[in-house]
Protein backbone atom coordinates (compact mmCIF):
# COMPACT_ATOMS: atom_id res chain seq x y z
CA UNK A 1 0.00 0.00 0.00
CA UNK A 2 1.78 3.49 -0.73
CA UNK A 3 1.03 5.50 1.90
CA UNK A 4 3.25 8.32 1.25
CA UNK A 5 3.75 9.14 5.16
CA UNK A 6 3.74 5.83 8.03
CA UNK A 7 3.76 6.16 11.57
CA UNK A 8 5.53 4.41 14.03
CA UNK A 9 5.25 3.09 17.39
CA UNK A 10 8.33 2.51 19.38
CA UNK A 11 8.38 0.44 22.20
CA UNK A 12 7.67 -2.93 20.99
CA UNK A 13 7.58 -2.14 17.31
CA UNK A 14 10.73 -0.51 16.52
CA UNK A 15 12.22 -1.91 19.91
CA UNK A 16 12.08 -4.16 22.41
CA UNK A 17 12.62 -2.61 25.72
CA UNK A 18 11.30 -5.41 27.81
CA UNK A 19 14.25 -5.04 30.29
CA UNK A 20 14.56 -1.27 30.94
CA UNK A 21 10.93 -1.01 31.65
CA UNK A 22 10.00 -3.79 33.13
CA UNK A 23 13.17 -3.53 35.77
CA UNK A 24 12.19 0.37 35.68
CA UNK A 25 8.59 -0.56 36.86
CA UNK A 26 9.94 -3.04 39.65
CA UNK A 27 12.01 -0.30 41.05
CA UNK A 28 8.65 2.00 41.16
CA UNK A 29 6.90 -0.23 43.20
CA UNK A 30 9.58 -1.11 45.73
CA UNK A 31 9.85 2.08 46.26
CA UNK A 32 6.09 2.87 46.81
CA UNK A 33 6.18 0.09 48.97
CA UNK A 34 3.75 -1.99 46.96
CA UNK A 35 4.14 -5.82 46.09
CA UNK A 36 6.57 -6.50 42.96
CA UNK A 37 5.77 -8.97 40.15
CA UNK A 38 8.13 -11.09 38.32
CA UNK A 39 9.16 -9.17 35.06
CA UNK A 40 7.15 -11.51 33.20
CA UNK A 41 3.97 -10.33 34.88
CA UNK A 42 4.44 -7.02 33.72
CA UNK A 43 5.07 -7.06 29.58
CA UNK A 44 1.61 -5.77 29.83
CA UNK A 45 2.84 -2.70 30.54
CA UNK A 46 5.08 -2.16 27.51
CA UNK A 47 2.90 -0.01 25.54
CA UNK A 48 0.18 1.72 27.24
CA UNK A 49 0.81 5.08 29.04
CA UNK A 50 2.98 4.79 32.31
CA UNK A 51 -0.22 6.14 34.21
CA UNK A 52 -2.79 3.62 32.90
CA UNK A 53 -0.29 0.88 34.30
CA UNK A 54 0.51 1.88 37.84
CA UNK A 55 -3.16 2.90 38.25
CA UNK A 56 -3.63 -0.70 37.93
CA UNK A 57 -0.34 -1.97 39.81
CA UNK A 58 -0.98 -0.21 42.66
CA UNK A 59 -4.82 -0.19 42.35
CA UNK A 60 -5.54 3.68 43.21
CA UNK A 61 -6.42 6.51 40.51
CA UNK A 62 -4.81 8.94 42.51
CA UNK A 63 -2.69 11.28 40.36
CA UNK A 64 -0.60 12.32 43.43
CA UNK A 65 0.18 8.37 44.05
CA UNK A 66 0.90 7.98 39.89
CA UNK A 67 2.84 10.93 39.97
CA UNK A 68 5.32 9.23 42.49
CA UNK A 69 5.54 5.47 40.50
CA UNK A 70 6.01 7.91 37.39
CA UNK A 71 8.90 9.77 39.11
CA UNK A 72 10.07 6.89 40.94
CA UNK A 73 10.34 4.77 37.53
CA UNK A 74 12.20 7.53 35.98
CA UNK A 75 14.35 7.70 38.82
CA UNK A 76 15.85 4.25 37.43
CA UNK A 77 15.02 4.37 33.65
CA UNK A 78 16.70 7.83 32.69
CA UNK A 79 20.07 6.49 34.07
CA UNK A 80 19.86 2.56 32.88
CA UNK A 81 16.77 1.45 31.72
CA UNK A 82 16.76 4.35 28.50
CA UNK A 83 19.32 1.50 26.99
CA UNK A 84 18.32 -1.64 28.06
CA UNK A 85 16.84 -2.40 24.93
CA UNK A 86 17.49 -4.33 21.89
CA UNK A 87 16.88 -3.39 17.76
CA UNK A 88 14.13 -5.06 16.04
CA UNK A 89 15.67 -7.59 13.53
CA UNK A 90 15.13 -6.33 9.83
CA UNK A 91 13.81 -2.50 11.00
CA UNK A 92 16.87 -0.63 9.97
CA UNK A 93 16.72 -2.05 6.56
CA UNK A 94 12.83 -1.60 6.37
CA UNK A 95 13.26 2.23 7.32
CA UNK A 96 15.93 2.13 4.80
CA UNK A 97 14.26 1.29 2.00
CA UNK A 98 11.20 3.39 2.99
CA UNK A 99 13.35 6.49 3.06
CA UNK A 100 14.77 5.82 -0.45
CA UNK A 101 11.44 5.46 -1.55
CA UNK A 102 10.93 8.96 -0.33
CA UNK A 103 8.28 8.01 2.13
CA UNK A 104 7.76 10.63 5.45
CA UNK A 105 8.36 9.05 8.17
CA UNK A 106 7.80 9.54 12.01
CA UNK A 107 7.95 8.36 15.52
CA UNK A 108 5.15 8.18 17.10
CA UNK A 109 5.52 7.08 21.06
CA UNK A 110 3.44 7.07 24.52
CA UNK A 111 7.00 7.81 25.91
CA UNK A 112 8.18 11.08 26.13
CA UNK A 113 9.74 12.46 23.34
CA UNK A 114 12.76 13.58 25.45
CA UNK A 115 13.32 9.49 25.97
CA UNK A 116 12.35 8.59 22.63
CA UNK A 117 14.80 10.62 20.44
CA UNK A 118 17.39 9.48 22.68
CA UNK A 119 16.51 6.19 21.71
CA UNK A 120 15.98 6.42 18.09
CA UNK A 121 19.29 8.17 18.13
CA UNK A 122 21.07 5.47 19.89
CA UNK A 123 20.02 2.78 17.40
CA UNK A 124 21.50 5.20 14.62
CA UNK A 125 17.81 5.06 13.47
CA UNK A 126 17.59 9.59 13.70
CA UNK A 127 18.64 10.04 10.18
CA UNK A 128 15.24 8.03 8.96
CA UNK A 129 12.64 10.33 10.55
CA UNK A 130 11.33 13.34 9.65
CA UNK A 131 10.66 13.83 13.59
CA UNK A 132 9.89 12.08 17.01
CA UNK A 133 6.56 12.60 18.16
CA UNK A 134 6.19 11.13 21.93
CA UNK A 135 4.25 12.61 25.27
CA UNK A 136 4.94 15.73 27.27
CA UNK A 137 6.81 14.24 30.84
CA UNK A 138 3.80 15.64 32.65
CA UNK A 139 1.58 12.49 30.64
CA UNK A 140 0.33 14.91 28.04
CA UNK A 141 -0.47 13.33 24.61
CA UNK A 142 0.32 10.33 26.36
CA UNK A 143 -2.60 8.92 24.44
CA UNK A 144 -2.39 7.86 21.10
CA UNK A 145 -5.54 9.17 19.47
CA UNK A 146 -4.33 12.65 21.11
CA UNK A 147 -0.69 12.21 20.12
CA UNK A 148 -1.79 11.02 16.67
CA UNK A 149 -4.02 14.35 15.76
CA UNK A 150 -1.13 16.37 17.07
CA UNK A 151 0.91 14.90 14.58
CA UNK A 152 -0.92 15.14 11.62
CA UNK A 153 -2.00 18.75 12.48
CA UNK A 154 1.62 20.08 12.87
CA UNK A 155 3.00 18.22 9.73
CA UNK A 156 -0.21 19.20 7.32
CA UNK A 157 -0.72 15.15 7.43
CA UNK A 158 -4.10 13.65 5.33
CA UNK A 159 -5.46 10.88 6.65
CA UNK A 160 -5.74 8.73 3.75
CA UNK A 161 -2.23 9.33 2.82
CA UNK A 162 -0.70 8.02 6.42
CA UNK A 163 -0.53 4.71 7.81
CA UNK A 164 0.46 3.70 11.80
CA UNK A 165 2.32 0.90 12.29
CA UNK A 166 1.82 -0.81 15.79
CA UNK A 167 2.41 -3.43 18.54
CA UNK A 168 -0.58 -2.99 20.56
CA UNK A 169 -4.38 -2.13 20.33
CA UNK A 170 -3.72 1.37 21.87
CA UNK A 171 -1.93 2.05 18.33
CA UNK A 172 -4.74 1.03 16.24
CA UNK A 173 -7.28 2.70 18.01
CA UNK A 174 -5.71 5.92 17.76
CA UNK A 175 -5.08 5.64 13.70
CA UNK A 176 -9.04 4.38 13.83
CA UNK A 177 -9.92 7.58 15.93
CA UNK A 178 -8.27 9.66 13.15
CA UNK A 179 -9.21 7.84 10.47
CA UNK A 180 -5.68 6.46 9.79
CA UNK A 181 -5.13 3.08 8.48
CA UNK A 182 -3.06 0.63 10.85
CA UNK A 183 -0.99 -2.22 10.42
CA UNK A 184 -0.40 -4.36 13.55
CA UNK A 185 2.94 -6.14 14.13
CA UNK A 186 2.85 -9.52 15.97
CA UNK A 187 6.77 -9.17 16.87
CA UNK A 188 5.91 -6.99 19.94
CA UNK A 189 3.78 -7.16 22.89
CA UNK A 190 -0.25 -7.29 21.55
CA UNK A 191 -1.68 -10.81 20.67
CA UNK A 192 -3.39 -11.50 17.21
CA UNK A 193 -6.48 -11.48 18.90
CA UNK A 194 -5.93 -7.86 20.32
CA UNK A 195 -4.53 -6.70 17.20
CA UNK A 196 -7.84 -8.56 14.99
CA UNK A 197 -10.02 -7.02 17.58
CA UNK A 198 -9.06 -3.16 16.31
CA UNK A 199 -9.36 -4.22 12.34
CA UNK A 200 -5.95 -3.03 10.91
CA UNK A 201 -5.76 -3.24 7.42
CA UNK A 202 -3.24 -5.95 7.92
CA UNK A 203 -1.63 -7.95 10.50
CA UNK A 204 2.44 -8.80 9.78
CA UNK A 205 4.81 -11.30 11.99
CA UNK A 206 8.38 -9.58 10.78
CA UNK A 207 9.96 -6.79 9.14
CA UNK A 208 10.14 -7.52 5.35
CA UNK A 209 6.30 -8.81 5.31
CA UNK A 210 5.51 -5.19 6.56
CA UNK A 211 7.82 -3.68 3.58
CA UNK A 212 5.63 -6.04 0.93
CA UNK A 213 2.44 -4.37 2.75
CA UNK A 214 4.10 -1.04 2.48
CA UNK A 215 5.27 -1.60 -1.07
CA UNK A 216 9.27 -1.50 -0.23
Amino acid sequence: MPYNTVLFDLDGTLTDPFEGITRSIQHALEKMGSEVPDANALRWCIGPPLWESFAVLLGTEERSELDRAVAFYRERYTVTGLFENTLISGIDTLLEGLAADGRQLFVATSKPHAYAGKIVDHFGLGGYFKKVYGSELDGTRSAKAELIAYLMREEGIGAETCAMIGDRKHDLIGARANRVDSVGVLWGYGSREELEGEGPVAIVADAPELGRVLGV
